[in-house]
């Protein structure tokens, strides 16, 4: 089994940085495309940031500028750097990774979600 753990959330002030972790364990063989979604109450799940095994990247129009986002493939881990955080900001962050596993196709797993809440 793999298992995605997302880590980091918190409250953090308007303005403020928070970065967020996102480890995958188990019968991991490879890893493939890693993303950061998040959804803020009565909203749907939207895509903030997207990066491929090789670190090219894609953002969110509303966090171009501000999150930042990074692997470490030794360590099958991805993070998102937020910074200059907004209200907006506010949600659950879930970590999404396109994973190899021991079927030896790949499959997509969810962590179960970080609680972010940027307070005004």
């Amino acid at each position: 089994q793999v298992q995605l753990v997302e880590s980091g959330g918190g409250l953090v002030e308007t303005g403020g940085s928070l970065r967020l972790s996102c480890a995958a364990s188990g019968s991991v063989y490879d890893i493939d495309d890693m993303a950061w979604y998040r959804q803020a109450p009565g909203k749907e799940r939207e895509e903030v940031a997207f990066i491929t095994h090789g670190g090219t990247t894609r953002y969110a129009a509303s966090v171009q500028g501000r999150f930042t986002v990074t692997r470490d493939n030794a360590k099958n881990t991805v993070f998102l750097q937020m910074t200059t955080l907004l209200p907006e900001d506010t949600a659950a962050y879930f970590c999404y990774a396109n994973i190899r596993d021991h079927t030896l196709s790949f499959q997509t797993y969810w962590g179960k979600g970080t609680l972010v809440i940027v307070s005004s």
